[in-house]
Formats: C-alpha cells, sequence, structure tokens
C-alpha cells in the first residue's frame, strides 16, 4: 500500500453526514510510511462520479486509465482526506498514473498550506 494506490474502501453511513462520501467506492491513498504496517488506519482521498463535485475548491477529475482501472470519470475529493480503519480497505484496483499523482501531491499541499 503506497501513495496513490486506489482501493475500493467501505465508508458507513452511520459515521458520515451531510456530504461526506459513504458506501462502497473507489479512494485514494495518501499515506505512505515505513512503519504503515503497525497502525491500525489509513488516510485517503475518496473519489465520487458526480462531475459536479469538480466545481469545489481541492478536487481533481480523473478519468479511467489502465493505471487506475476506474470504470468511469470521477472525482477525487482531496478536502475530505480522512483516515479510515484498514478493515474497510475491500481491494487494490489500480493506482494513479504520474500526471495524476502529481497534480494530487500538489492539491494537498495548497490544501494543508505546506
Amino acid at each position: 500500500m503506497i501513495f496513490g494506490d486506489i482501493y475500493l474502501v467501505e465508508i458507513p453511513a452511520s459515521t458520515t453526514e451531510g456530504r461526506e462520501q459513504q458506501g462502497l467506492r473507489p479512494a485514494i491513498i495518501v499515506q505512505t510510511s515505513e512503519n504503515i504496517d503497525k497502525i491500525p488506519t489509513v488516510l485517503i482521498i475518496p473519489f465520487t462520479t458526480q462531475i459536479k463535485a469538480s466545481n469545489f475548491p481541492f478536487t481533481f477529475t480523473v478519468s479511467p486509465d489502465s493505471f487506475n482501472n476506474l470504470s468511469s470519470v470521477s472525482v477525487a475529493l482531496i478536502f475530505q482526506l480522512r483516515a479510515i480503519d484498514k478493515k474497510r480497505l475491500k481491494n487494490k484496483i489500480g493506482k494513479l498514473n504520474s500526471k495524476d499523482t502529481e497534480v494530487l501531491k500538489q492539491t494537498i499541499k495548497t490544501l494543508l498550506n505546506i
């Protein structure tokens, strides 16, 4: 599990409110650490197929390709960066290509002002 991997994750409705993502959906792994196996959670960024979500700041659109194996154009909701229990990870479906990985890194830096 490394930065930019895309997994199917289950985000239960009981832990979300308002516009927070829920249900089974792809998400980007944004945590890379030598000690990642020693902690029970992982940082993710959920995707949505609601393209109008790209109007929010701190998002970017990802088109399906042979690297990410997404089934449709999806919007990465970087402003919804969150930790989830690793038990919610279902299976790896792909990874971001290098261009999308760089966009993601830059957008996270801007969001976090680092």
